[in-house]
């Protein structure tokens, strides 16, 4: 007897959202105890038997991996462009001209099964792991899908794979560790061929964020500041502090990257970047790097690259620092942070390459990577952005509209775009003086308690400075992007309730007899408080109710409950 359970990892109202993975359970039924469970999770055209509870898998990641594979896509494509090939050997079959992929980290074996089963012109898929128990499970998968002529298990350190591979090189890398991919990256820069694609994870992001500089500077070799205002503090400096750490190591071997595509969701962030071998390009990416000074009280950000470009194509040292001691808007001091890196998180040809792929094929989280990329095609390219919510809050003022925001800035003559990051982001190239102006143009409108604030607050502050810029709020088209108006799934909510980045070694699926650790353990401490005070007060009460020995109980108390065990059960 078989008892088949086929459900759906995301509700119906998140059904575009990160995980369409469909999990068959087959149960068996026997008549000893030693029953065996056979999970089968199905994503894109590929399927893993998920039964070995020690090697980790995250449904949610399904949005990364569908990316994964398109981007790859369009790379290998790319590659082959001028080389005849045959259509039948364009998927899940060997192609003796194809492209060599490692999967440094491969777990379950399902990313690399679905490079092999969907991205075109494979040659080899090398799926490596640490793990004894997760190359096992890799060798069932590439069993189960049929694609053991083009996977590869590897049961070693993947910074001794990468080494080894140094001259023999892998023409895409992908490193999708549980936590900070830096420990790989000198490996991988080496072994990644001249034109090669690194496709790198980062899901340390409370380092990222600023929540410990000094970690950031140990693990990236930059220091992370904690901003409120600006959520690319917590997201897209995460992904410039990554971008410098990449671009650091290639250029000790004289390489230099180029990002084709980087994105902060969920609980991660993902960047795609292609590598390539020039002295003289690499002399020239210390201009792409930069420091940030953001003021303490207004949150303000400038950024000053490292080194300037001149006219004759040689390089010079900036003038600097870009700022006061105080804070020119507000009169508060700065903290610095970075490097990062200030050159494009993106290239929009490529971006607009990405969205065709995706139009014209099958993804399981196709409605949200349309969503993203279009807010990506969309994105200035301008370090940094504000939140809106945030701008305002310093100033204790109501918060405008995002279009009605948008326009300000276009009327005043600057471009404005917002972030795949966060629904209120404002990304525009008007420097920070005009930003201020808006806000307090706005707060005419709107105004503001300035009795609360304290003598040396910020905002009062900016409040009390005259602008320099006529502010006009009305409505321009420019101001409502393509995006929002086709109503695309732009931002995505949390595709399933107790998700993030998982459990280290786990096997992250729910079936209806499942219940994750995460929520057994939501709220324990206050639980386990409420049932040490029912505990104590269940004590005190049967200390009170308990007559002492040798005291005589009348028949009415023997028979009738006291009034404070009446008061108990009520």
């Amino acid at each position: 007897m078989h008892r088949v359970l086929a459900t759906r990892l995301s509700s119906a109202s998140v059904r575009s959202a990160s995980s369409f993975a469909k999990i068959v359970m087959n149960t068996q039924a026997a008549e000893t105890r030693g029953a065996e469970e056979s999970i089968v999770v199905r994503e894109g055209m590929a399927e893993i038997l998920a039964n070995e509870k020690k090697v980790f898998y995250n449904p949610v990641q399904e949005f990364n991996r569908d990316l994964s594979v398109a981007v790859l896509s369009i790379f290998t494509e790319e590659r082959k462009a001028y080389q005849k090939i045959e259509p039948s050997k364009k998927v899940a079959q060997r192609c003796s001209e194809g492209i060599t992929i490692l999967e440094a980290l491969s777990a379950t074996g399902l990313r690399s099964i679905r490079y092999a089963k969907e991205v075109p012109f494979v040659h080899q898929i090398t799926a490596n792991d640490i793990s004894a128990a997760a190359v096992e499970s890799i060798k069932k998968n590439v069993l189960h899908n049929g694609v053991g002529d083009l996977v590869t298990t590897s049961h070693e350190d993947a910074t001794m794979v990468m080494y080894r591979h140094r001259s023999d090189r892998f023409d895409a890398v992908d490193v999708d560790p549980y936590g900070s991919p830096s420990v790989f990256l000198d490996g991988a820069v080496q072994c990644i061929s001249e034109g090669g694609l690194l496709l790198i994870t980062a899901t340390d992001m409370a380092v990222l964020a600023g929540n410990s500089p000094e970690t950031c500077h140990v693990k990236y070799g930059a220091i992370s500041l904690k901003s409120k205002a600006c959520h690319e503090m917590k997201n897209f400096q995460a992904l410039r502090i990554l971008l410098q750490h990449i671009s650091s190591h290639a250029g000790r071997y004289g390489r230099y990257i180029q990002p084709l595509i980087s994105i902060s969701v969920d609980f991660y962030i993902r960047v795609f970047v292609r590598v390539y071998t020039g002295q003289i390009v690499c002399k020239g990416v210390a201009s792409k790097l930069g420091m940030i000074y953001q003021c303490v009280g207004c949150e303000s950000i400038t950024t000053q690259p490292l080194s300037m470009t001149k006219s004759d194509n040689k390089y010079g040292l900036p003038a600097g620092p870009p700022v006061d001691k105080l804070c020119h808007y507000c009169g508060h001091k700065h903290h610095i942070g970075g490097p990062i890196w200030l050159g494009p998180l993106h290239d929009r040809q490529f971006v607009s390459q990405l969205l065709s792929k995706v139009d014209t094929g099958e993804f399981g989280t196709k409605k949200r990577l349309q969503g993203v990329l279009n807010v990506i095609y969309e994105e200035l390219d301008v370090p940094l952005y504000y939140l809106l919510d945030r701008l305002m809050s310093i100033v204790k003022c109501e918060v405008p509209p995002m279009v009605t925001f948008s326009s300000a800035l276009i009327n005043a003559g600057y471009k404005v775009s917002i972030s795949h990051a966060h629904k209120t982001s404002v990304k525009t190239d008007a420097p920070n003086s005009v930003i201020w102006d808006i806000v307090r143009a706005w707060e005419k409108l709107h105004p503001a308690k300035k009795e609360r604030f304290e003598s040396d607050s910020a905002a009062l502050a900016i409040l009390n400075t005259s602008s320099s810029h006529e502010i006009s709020f009305q409505p321009h088209p420019l101001a409502n992007p393509a995006s929002r108006q086709k109503k695309l799934s732009r931002f995505q909510k949390n595709p399933t309730a107790y998700w993030g980045p998982g459990t280290k070694s786990t096997m992250m699926v729910q079936t209806k007899d499942s219940i994750l650790k995460k929520k057994k353990n939501q709220n324990k401490h206050f639980k386990r408080k409420q049932r040490s005070a029912s505990s104590d007060e269940s004590g005190i009460m049967k200390s009170f109710d308990s007559p002492e020995k040798g005291d005589v109980v009348p028949d009415d108390d023997q028979t009738k409950p006291s009034p404070q065990k009446q008061l108990k059960r009520d």
